[in-house]
């Protein structure tokens, strides 16, 4: 009897342990579970706040065959797919990065027409003067210009014009996103005029800046222009 009665105990204390081991087990999946819940409520929070303050927050960066191979076992969406992304064979090698390729930049004016100057500029050219315009007279910066590898998201410019090392001018704009496609893009920034009277005459210099929306310069280019008296 005393044998069995402490077989029992043993037994019982057994079972108590083995009780509280899974407890325990428990409040720290629960404790896991929900420190994992707290850290998620944070982001979609962080994320939130960034919404409602104005910023912009990307999405993971896939690569155009990613891109392309999903939904893949639907044939009219993967054509579609690649009727939209404009895809090249080429660019099909999982590469992330967008590439910008500029080809020549252009000016259109009223005053002769327009003048294309191939990219990048020459080593012997960088000193010499771009192009040359009247005062008051009309004129468009005209870029053609590839893209390679993956989408570019939101491509803008800033165009910085300084006189005698002062700032006078800066103008930012916003050209869009673009697909890489086997024709160059061409695209035309929006028209300005040159200002008149005898202050404004003379030779500037000028930064013209293209970025993306991860901030990736694609093209920073540096030039000089001048601005004569309308005869």
């Amino acid at each position: 009897m005393e044998k069995r009665a402490q077989e029992e105990a043993g037994s019982s204390s057994t079972s108590v342990i083995d009780a509280t081991k899974h407890e325990m087990t428990e409040k720290e999946s629960d404790a896991f579970d929900n420190g994992r819940e707290e850290e998620e409520e944070e982001e979609e929070e962080e994320m939130a706040a960034d919404s409602k303050n104005g910023v912009f927050v990307p999405g993971p960066l896939l690569s155009l065959k990613e891109q392309i191979e999903r939904d893949k076992e639907d044939e009219s969406l993967r054509r579609w797919k690649e009727k939209l992304l404009g895809c090249l064979e080429s660019d099909l090698d999982g590469q992330l990065d967008p590439e910008v390729k500029f080809h020549s930049i252009g000016i259109l004016s009223e005053d002769f027409g327009e003048i294309v100057t191939p990219l990048p500029v020459d080593e012997t050219q960088k000193s010499r003067t771009l192009f040359t315009l009247r005062e008051g007279s009309r004129y468009q910066l005209k870029l053609q210009f590839s893209v390679l590898h993956n989408i570019v998201s939101g491509l803008t410019y800033s165009n910085t014009v300084w006189k005698g090392g002062l700032q006078v001018d800066q103008s930012k704009g916003m050209l869009g996103t673009f697909a890489p496609q086997k024709e160059p893009y061409v695209y035309a920034l929006k028209e300005d005029t040159t200002p008149s009277g005898a202050l404004a005459r003379g030779v500037y210099s000028a930064k013209l800046k293209f970025e993306d929306d991860d901030k990736r310069c694609h093209m920073e280019l540096k030039y000089s222009f001048e601005i004569k008296k309308r005869s």
